[in-house]
Formats: structure tokens, sequence, C-alpha cells
């Protein structure tokens, strides 16, 4: 994400309703579930967990080798890949559909200045994807985040600065032809303080989100944090706009732009870009269980917890993650509302320097 200027950046805090942050979610440490070592797969920005592995996809590569969808086994070894009829522009995200439909977001766009974002469409058995063009009703925007609602709708969540922009298609998608998106409202996410390499500003974009594969729930994710819906009656576009989030932190991740719910739904899963790791580590996909969340009787998940190949990730984080009351901050560390109104001057000051400083990182 690129931020234009220091002084817009400030504009934009001022006009944000800074709303402080809620308990975290009860959360026990991550698992890692395997590591990522593939040499293509080095700008992941989309993740989704099916019954047999995962799939992902990077966002906008100059390699050929790069671009496409990729599936990956139990262990992130690479099983499956599928290339896209055209170039896509900045593939960002991806959902999977209840029917088995996987959605891919080509809905990038660093400078505002895409006349149509994408959305391709990869039944399931098909051989190659279908792109779908939209237009948003307000100008460009770049965006990261697309959830698929229960019935199929494609949803697009802007990474906007603050209060993020939620659209749908206003109407069927056609091959061939521009469907207009209708705006749906917003979301703006709580303030935390969970740290994250692009700090205070990495808190206030939206990177990616989900729908839970029974359709209760939906998350959406920062650099920081993730905060996950009660979905009531399928609509995830009420859910994300009007219902009180659960905090679930997701700390210290180098690049963290995607999140999936895992096949079974009793956890959330992530992996960050190898780009933004040290040279010659590998990305690890993260598995965080949710509490109280139980596999329905039908599934063919494993009878364990965790799935194939899944072990304890190395404890690099006890200071950001205590076990007490989850992973969130304790109440002494939340930043009170009045405290964030009447510092506002300082915070904002940090905070334009911040936004400046990893301009020149955010390439998304």
């Amino acid at each position: 994400m690129k931020l234009r200027a220091g002084t817009a950046f400030v504009a934009t805090m001022v006009g944000i309703g800074l709303t402080p942050a809620m308990p975290a979610a009860a959360l026990a440490a991550p698992q890692r579930v395997c590591r990522v070592g593939d040499h293509r797969m080095t700008e992941l920005s989309g993740l989704a967990a099916g019954k047999s592995g995962y799939i992902v996809v990077n966002d906008g590569s100059d390699d050929p080798a790069a671009r496409k969808i990729f599936y990956l086994d139990g262990k992130c070894r690479v099983t499956r890949t599928v290339s896209y009829p055209s170039r896509p522009r900045d593939t960002e995200d991806l959902g999977l559909a209840p029917d088995g439909t996987l959605w891919v977001g080509d809905i990038g766009d660093n400078d505002a200045e895409r006349e149509t974002i994408g959305l391709w469409r990869l039944a399931a058995g098909a051989r190659k994807p279908q792109l779908f063009r939209l237009s948003y009703p307000d100008g460009a925007h770049n965006a990261e985040a697309l959830l698929i609602a229960p019935d199929g709708t494609p949803i697009v969540v802007t990474k906007t600065v603050g209060e993020a922009g939620v659209y749908r298609p206003a109407g069927a998608l056609r091959a061939g032809r521009t469907t207009p998106l209708a705006r749906a409202g917003s979301v703006t996410l709580p303030i935390t303080t969970t740290s994250s390499p692009f700090s205070f500003a990495g808190r206030l974009v939206i990177t990616g989100g989900a729908v839970s594969p029974d359709g209760r729930h939906a998350v959406l994710r920062t650099y920081a944090d993730a905060f996950e819906f009660d979905v009531d009656g399928g609509d995830v576009v009420r859910a994300i706009t009007t219902g009180e989030p659960r905090q679930i932190p997701l700390p210290d991740e180098p690049q963290g732009e995607s999140v999936a719910y895992s096949a079974d739904g009793t956890a959330l899963l992530t992996i960050s870009e190898v780009s933004r790791r040290p040279a010659g580590t590998k990305a690890d996909l993260l598995r965080y269980p949710l509490a109280g969340r139980t596999a329905p009787p039908a599934t063919s998940a494993p009878a364990s917890d965790a799935p194939p190949g899944t072990q304890p990730a190395p404890p690099s984080r006890p200071s950001a993650m205590p076990a007490a009351q989850g992973t969130g901050a304790s109440e002494s560390d939340r930043f009170p509302a009045g405290a964030l109104i009447t510092g506002g001057v300082l915070l904002l000051a940090a905070a334009a320097l911040t936004g400046l400083l990893i301009a020149r990182r955010w390439r998304r």
C-alpha cells in the first residue's frame, strides 16, 4: 500500500472514530502446520483451506512462474497448479464457496488507478478460471480482502486507512462485461497494541478476510490482528458492518496479508510473505485454535485437534502472547478512547511518520 503524503495520512487519522480494542478472545498459542519453501511462492497474499490441503496465491508478481493458483498438501508441498488464461493484475485474496467454487480476488490497486478490478472463478474440477470484471461506483480503491458469503456472493473490503469500504456486485456477474459494484457499508476495526513490524499504521488497514465453512462466522485481518464477527442468516455484510468483533492477535507476522478458516472451522490459518522474511527462511503456515469451536459431526477432519504434520510453533513471541487471557494486551495496555483523543497531536504525528516510512515497504 502506498500512502500519498504525510498530511493526507494525518487528515485521514483525524477523521477516524478511534475505538479502543475489545478484549482479545481466549486463544491458545499458534501451531506451525507446515512450511512453504517453494521458490515460486514468495509473495503469498491469499489462503484457503480445503479438505485435503491448502490453496494459496501470490500478489502482483513479475515472475510468470509465480502467477498461478497453487494447491498444497498437508505438508505444504505443491500438488497442483492452475494458470490464468490471461495475466492478472494483482491477486490479493481468495475464498472457497460452499459448493467448492474457488474465487480469486484480483483487487489490488496500490495507486488507485484501475478502471476495473477482477474476480477469477474456478469451478470445482475446472482446469482454468474464468474472469469477471467489476467497477466501483465511487472511483478506484486498493483492496486486499475478499469474502465469499454462504450464498456464493463475493464481497470486497478495501484497504482504506481507518474506515474501509464494503462492496458487493450490484447484479449478476457476466463474462466479457463489467458488472458495477454497490457500496454496502463500511467497517472500522478497533485499535489494538498488538506488536507488528508496521507498528501503529499496520493496525489500521485490512489485508485479508474469510468466511467460516459453516457460514456462521467471518474474519477480517490487519497486519497485527484478526477480528471475528458472528454471522446471522448468512448476512456477511451486515455482520462486518454492524457487528462487534472478537480480537485475535496475530503478533509479529513479517507481512501478514492472508487469513483463512481451517476446513473444519475450528481454527484460523495465516501465512506471511516469504519475501518479507530473513533471506533463506521459509514461510510458516500457522494455525490458531479457536476456543470452544468444535468440528461438525460430518467433517472428515482427523480426530486429532491438529491436522497431519502440525507441530508446535517456535516460542519466538512469548512477550506478545500472554496465556492468561488469550493473547491480547492487558486492560492497562489498551488505548483508552479519551487518551487517544486528548493525546491526538503526538499520536497523529507518530502515525504520519510511520506511514511515510512504511510507504516505501508496502507494495500492496
